[in-house]
């Protein structure tokens, strides 16, 4: 492959990761900060979940639609990508949720009454939390969810590109963590997430912000971890049905 094209592909998929990200920060963190008190937990959990799968197909083919660091982590320690591609696909999602937390605080400002400062859908424990969790109950939240996602994302992807009908299961664990987190701590299970509100939230959000960048990491290395040993590499991808091969049916017998 030549060098100039090399370059162009890098520079596709750091601006897909970069733009997924800060899509996912303006319309599913947005659904929260704008529309929260009438869509409700269930109607935030279907943005991030169809916001995801609507990424998902439009950038998967791209970048494989990580726009999160601990996917991106998990992939690194499937040995699907480089360390630089890592840390390139870490820095686009970062500055790609900065952008769109930036974009989403114009937009919130233009609504009278709208309280941003601590809040702007961050993420938080103890007060912070719709039930008061505390602060190990939510480290050990995130990395359970985090996980779920981040195995799921392995698991329905043979390499690194989301294709077919890979999208649809990403979309619904994110749903899924979202209705049983939102009400915890507000569901991070993606750093870039968190640190992009959290900046311009101010208060206990930066305070609190580095257990949702801690946490969703740690579950990201336990997802990789199980995932090499529930999908070894050059194994079959069902087996199943090789353990227990199906019965014939009896006009096959015959």
């Amino acid at each position: 492959m030549e060098k100039t094209e090399t370059s162009t592909i890098l520079t596709r998929t750091v601006v897909s990761e970069f733009l997924g990200t800060l899509l996912l920060v303006f319309f599913a963190v947005g659904s929260a900060v704008l529309a929260g008190e009438y869509i409700g937990t269930f109607g935030i959990a279907l943005a991030f979940g169809f916001t995801m799968l609507a990424l998902a197909y439009a950038l998967g083919p791209i970048s494989g639609c990580h726009i999160n660091p601990a996917v991106t982590l998990g992939m690194l320690l499937a040995r699907r990508i480089t360390l630089r591609t890592a840390t390139e696909y870490w820095i686009a999602q970062v500055v790609g949720a900065i952008v769109g937390a930036a974009l989403l605080f114009l937009v919130a400002k233009q609504v009278p009454g709208l309280q941003t400062h601590g809040t702007f859908g961050t993420n938080g424990w103890g007060d912070r939390s719709a039930v008061h969790i505390n602060l190990g109950g939510a480290f050990v939240a995130e990395m359970v969810m985090t996980f779920l996602f981040v195995f799921v994302v392995l698991a329905v992807t043979h390499k690194v590109a989301v294709i077919g009908f890979d999208g649809l299961p990403i979309g619904l664990a994110l749903a899924t963590v979202h209705l049983i987190g939102l009400p915890l701590d507000g569901t991070s299970v993606n750093p870039a997430r968190s640190i992009g509100p959290a900046l311009f939230a101010g208060g206990a959000a930066i305070t609190q912000l580095w257990l949702f960048i801690i946490a969703p990491l740690i579950g990201g290395v336990i997802a990789a971890v199980v995932h090499q040993i529930t999908h070894p590499p050059h194994e079959p991808a069902v087996i199943a049905d090789e353990m227990f091969p199906r019965e014939p049916e009896p006009e096959e017998r015959a």
